[in-house]
């Protein structure tokens, strides 16, 4: 950059429009910022609270009072799930930061620790059920049917989460049906309900695992693939921020909360089965063009930051050096937004056992 002054008008004169161009170029990022943001949810998944023997699936309670004094603050919109899913799905704005809140498995923890601080704070929340959990069929430590129903009575969501939790990409169509069916049997018996959000055991689906889930009637299913969601995902594997004791702190929390959707369609591979090529060619078309996009950093769980490359001015492309290992695997894509935002895209992989 030139310095101002003993250089006459002319040099003052270029520096003054080099200015005024990244000026106006920072005022059009900003102005661009809050209708992307308009178009953008994030969702926040739990499993175990103040259970400290399962670190990986586990909030502390200090952790989660923390998180419910953050989403209490103010500065974020939380909504139920439903609501989040029939905006995005229809196209319709949504406020600025809109969060939604769910819990997997329905742990006991969830009744006597999760709920009683949530409906305190009067925060609406999904529970994803496993009937044979309820059913006491795979041991305890789950809530009772009891449990679940006055759960429900309250305005509690509840979700969709397979009779057994079984890894749905395994699993042949007759399977999946039957477990599709036994469990809307037990919550329709239990309940007097059929849930309409669904969640992916383990965030493990394929092509031919959604195209069942949709067939079934579900207006909205979640994967576990870092994100925020925007109309042109498929809603019917929307992304969601897993947080435990190790990726619950508040600094994390507040950098989740704060993404938005970066805008990606005609993603490759289009299965998330992992059956040929491996590592799979990934990539993404972003739409509309967004200044900056060279600045784009991938990460793949296990491998660290992975090359992304850019072409043109809208198709990003990803390549890994290392095979993924049989189960899942992560690729995340971030870009930085602005105001301390950052535009993120994830999604996850599953290699068959």
């Amino acid at each position: 950059m030139e310095r101002e002054g003993g250089s006459g008008m002319g040099s003052g004169t270029r520096l003054g429009s080099g200015l005024l161009g990244g000026l106006l170029a920072m005022m059009a990022a900003l102005a661009a910022l809050p209708a992307l943001a308009a178009d953008s949810a994030v969702v926040f998944m739990y499993h175990r609270f103040g259970d400290g023997r399962y670190p990986s699936t586990n909030i502390t309670l200090e952790q989660f009072e923390a998180h419910i004094r953050e989403l209490t603050s103010g500065a974020y919109t939380v909504w139920p799930l439903a609501r989040i899913v029939a905006h995005v799905r229809d196209g319709q704005p949504l406020p600025d930061r809109t969060v939604g809140i769910s819990i997997d498995d329905a742990y006991l923890s969830v009744y006597t620790e999760a709920w009683p601080r949530l409906k305190a704070a009067g925060l609406p929340f999904t529970l994803f059920v496993s009937t044979d959990h309820a059913d006491g069929k795979q041991g305890g430590g789950y809530m009772t049917w009891d449990q679940i129903r006055e759960l429900s009575r309250a305005g509690v969501t509840i979700g969709h989460h397979t009779a057994s939790h079984l890894h749905m990409p395994d699993a042949d169509d007759a399977r999946l049906r039957d477990e599709i069916t036994q469990a809307t049997a037990r919550y329709e018996a239990e309940l007097g309900l059929r849930p309409e959000l669904f969640a992916y055991p383990y965030g493990e689906a394929s092509l031919a695992v959604e195209r069942l889930v949709r067939q079934a009637g579900f207006i909205g299913a979640f994967g576990q693939h870092s994100g925020a969601m925007g109309p042109q995902d498929d809603p019917h594997y929307l992304p969601r921020f897993a947080l435990n004791e190790h990726y619950g702190d508040m600094d994390r929390f507040r950098l989740a909360a704060n993404t938005i959707d970066l805008p990606a369609t005609d993603l490759t591979p289009e299965d998330h089965l992992v059956t040929d090529a491996n590592p799979p060619a990934v990539g993404f078309t972003v739409t509309p063009p967004m200044k900056g996009l060279g600045n784009i950093t991938c990460y793949a769980s296990g491998q660290g930051k992975v090359a992304a490359t850019v072409l043109g001015d809208t198709r990003v492309e990803v390549r890994m050096t290392q095979a993924f290992p049989q189960g899942r695997t992560r690729v995340n894509c971030t870009l930085p937004a602005g105001q301390g935002r950052w535009y993120w895209l994830g999604r996850q992989f599953y290699v068959p056992h």
